[in-house]
């Protein structure tokens, strides 16, 4: 049986050959200047091997790949309490639109889209406070890597962000006018732009996403991080909602759940099997990435880890 290693060794050649690398997100002026021909890719296997090629351990921003571990401690803090004020539906527009909240009351289709995990902020600043919640979420990450101290939010990129998210503010007081935002829209989006601004390499989000893997358990500790329910209602929503509107192309060139960043990361998990990482800044015209999903198709095709299939 040919190793994970050489496999995603021959899918990184692949991808270097590529020409049509996609667009880098120039909105967000850190993410602008970043060379598109990085790639990279991850895989923590269920015995807890690590496989890793290209730049697998150069820093990127995850973006709103972060929105699963928001969620992950939005469920934690509120359990299915969260359905209230978010909804559990693909949305089937792009992840920054605003028209669905007018004709739905201010509640956003699903936690994955802006809307959504602005809500979710505004829910854990309200448990937890601003900091609090800060620490919260570097808290549930660090002691699933090997290398926790530089799991970090880069505060340049969230100023940033918080200097060019007019669309976010909107969202935001928007869903203000509808109740759906308990908390000052300038503390929740604070929050909400720290997320986002999580750095991290391919080996790091591959490793903290194992705890989705084993159905809510930290394989490091073998603490729990999650429920075992509300572990498979994550990776539900990475199913249906995770890549936006082009969610169900996704599902069905690749069949795991996943969720993506305009940084250009994709986490992917095959429960029980492996969580994977990659990570190639140029993105298609939904805002994924180009190279990523790619990769990721091709790793299926070799694995058969596509939980679709009848047998692996």
């Amino acid at each position: 049986m040919t190793s994970l290693t050489a496999i995603i060794s021959e899918i990184a050649d692949e991808m270097r050959a590529e020409t049509d690398r996609g667009q880098v997100a120039n909105y967000i002026p850190p993410l602008a200047s970043v060379d598109l021909g990085r790639f990279g890719m991850a895989i923590i296997d269920a015995e807890g091997a690590s496989h890793t090629v290209g730049d697998a351990e150069e820093p990127f921003s995850v973006q709103s790949v972060s929105k699963v571990f928001g969620l992950t401690l939005a469920l934690n803090a509120v359990d299915a309490g969260l359905w209230s004020r978010v909804r559990q539906e693909p949305s089937g527009s792009a992840f920054n639109s605003i028209i669905q909240l007018e004709n739905e009351n201010g509640i956003p289709r699903n936690p994955f889209i802006n809307a959504g995990a602005i809500v979710v902020s505004d829910i854990l600043v309200s448990h937890y406070g601003l900091e609090g919640a800060q620490n919260e979420l570097l808290g549930l990450l660090r002691p699933l890597s090997a290398d926790p101290d530089t799991i970090l939010i880069d505060r340049e990129v969230a100023t940033q962000e918080e200097e060019t998210g007019f669309r976010n503010k909107a969202l935001a007081n928007y869903m203000r006018t509808f109740g759906n935002i308990h908390n000052a829209v300038d503390e929740t989006l604070a929050f909400y732009f720290h997320q986002c601004a999580l750095t991290m390499s391919c080996l790091q989000l591959a490793e903290v996403g194992t705890y989705l893997m084993t159905g809510g358990i930290n394989p490091r500790t073998g603490e729990r991080v999650i429920s075992t329910r509300n572990a498979q209602t994550v990776l539900a929503l990475m199913m249906m909602c995770g890549h936006y509107d082009g969610s169900g192309s996704f599902a069905i060139r690749v069949g795991l759940p996943g969720k993506s960043g305009v940084g250009g990361g994709i986490l992917a998990v095959t429960p029980g099997v492996a969580s994977v990482a990659v990570w190639s800044p140029g993105l298609n015209t939904q805002g994924n990435s180009l190279l990523g999903t790619r990769a990721l198709e091709r790793l299926v095709q070799h694995t058969g880890w596509n939980v679709f299939r009848a047998s692996r």
